[in-house]
């Protein structure tokens, strides 16, 4: 009696799936864009199946050359298809013939043991081949500085950082120069991600948008940039040719500034347990009904703001002036920095009261908020610190809160000022509050 493997057949109706997600799209890319582009869903089917047969009868009959010579064959006839389709127009692309390829690769997997893999492989090649447009309109607002960032924090991940020694190499037991640099490329990963996602969304998104966005970047960038958008608001016009906008335009308008504003602090406080979350999940347990607390009044406060705002008010994006998230001297700057915080606290444990910290971290807050939270990270491995690091984390957060919103009060417009001055007041108490109930 013939026995059925049933692990083998799973195996075969995977790969069909596969073969099945990929040809769908394929052809609907060919009906609505290239009729004459190769393979359609059938295609893609069988080669996924071509793909797993032959893998299965290498390892029955323990030959590798069966699928090796298989996947050939398809290469052959794929890129044969492609060279007659070509004669026919000079504007088809590969990209069906690399994923027909990809295709038999992937079904060759599912029976190979990497069905997992195989599977998210498949996605992953399907919604590259669905999101073309979004892709091609994402990758034509990134400019060369954005690829040249991308390419240094590259360099710096993989080839700087196993280069470097993973022990302190001082007296003091402070410098680890391994932890250091990857630190510093935490910070410069999450502000690359911020300062792309700002060049994608483009100005169309309105202010808040760009909050959300330039938050990830720099909260102090967006609280600067828009107050003095606001100023220019209120100084707008008022000549012969430009009539001055009316008092209602210029309270909707400074309304939504208000509100990125408010959002770029919620995004601060997000960053912030996202952060220590990674590095110090005791120390992120500590920390989060306090940051939380500070960000739904963040958010309250934008929403509020948003709801008076205009969301059709156009160049708030590129009003964010931020520069290169991974220049060379900026990472070494921020390096510096958390290496004098990161001294200045482990010299406060050593030889003065433990309460010293909250001093240093109120005065960190007013620059960088990001280096004594990276600093209180190391100090919360130690369990009996982890109260006095998440209070110090908070009263620097506070500090650079108030530093901004100072900022504002100085650069601002006066409606400005007034909607930031009563959001700086509900989040600094509510911070306050949740540290003494907290600790």
């Amino acid at each position: 009696m013939l026995e059925i493997d049933v692990l083998v057949v799973r195996n075969f109706l995977i790969a069909l799936a596969i073969g099945a997600l990929v040809g769908i799209e394929r052809e609907k890319h060919k009906s609505t864009e290239h009729p004459n582009s190769f393979g359609g869903v059938r295609t893609y089917i069988l080669l996924a199946q071509m793909g797993a047969v032959s893998s299965w009868l290498s390892l029955h009959l323990q030959s590798p050359w069966i699928f090796m010579l298989a996947l050939a064959a398809a290469t052959i006839a794929v890129m044969s298809a492609y060279v007659l389709e070509n004669r026919q127009t000079n504007s088809l692309g590969l990209t069906s013939q690399i994923s027909a390829v990809t295709v038999c690769l992937l079904g060759g997997a599912v029976m190979y043991g990497y069905a997992e893999i195989a599977v998210v492989m498949a996605i992953v090649t399907s919604a590259v081949l669905t999101f073309k447009q979004p892709l091609h309109g994402f990758v034509d607002k990134l400019g060369m500085d954005d690829l040249v960032a991308a390419v240094k924090l590259a360099i710096a991940t993989f080839i700087v950082l196993p280069l470097l020694p993973n022990h302190t190499i001082d007296p003091w037991q402070i410098l680890n120069p391994y932890k250091l640099w990857l630190l510093v490329i935490l910070i410069s990963g999450l502000s690359l991600l911020g300062y792309i996602a700002v060049r994608a969304l483009g100005q169309a998104r309105g202010h808040a948008i760009a909050g959300l966005a330039g938050g990830l970047v720099s909260s102090t960038a967006v609280s600067l940039s828009f107050a003095r958008l606001s100023r220019l608001v209120a100084d707008r016009g008022d000549t012969a040719t430009t009539p001055a906008p009316s008092l209602a335009a210029q309270q909707q308008e400074t309304s939504a500034l208000a509100a990125g504003i408010l959002l770029a602090w919620l995004m601060m406080c997000l960053r912030l347990l996202v952060m220590v979350g990674l590095l110090a999940l005791p120390l992120f347990e500590q920390l989060w009904p306090m940051l939380s607390a500070m960000a739904v009044v963040s958010g309250a406060g934008a929403l509020w703001c948003y709801q008076k705002g205009s969301v059709t008010v156009g160049g708030a994006v590129d009003a964010v002036k931020v520069t290169n998230p991974f220049s060379l001297l900026a990472a070494a700057q921020f390096g510096l920095l958390f290496l004098l915080v990161l001294s200045i606290v482990r010299l406060t444990e050593l030889y003065l009261p433990m309460e010293g910290l909250y001093l240093v971290a109120a005065i960190a807050g007013t620059t960088d908020v990001d280096a004594i939270t990276l600093s209180m990270t190391e100090l919360a491995k130690q369990d009996d610190k982890l109260a006095i690091a998440a209070a110090a984390i908070v009263i620097a957060t506070l500090s650079n809160t108030l530093v901004k919103a100072l900022m504002v009060a100085v650069l601002g417009s006066g409606m400005l000022r007034r909607q930031i001055a009563i959001a700086a007041t509900a989040i600094f108490m509510a911070g306050s509050l949740s540290l003494l109930l907290v600790s």
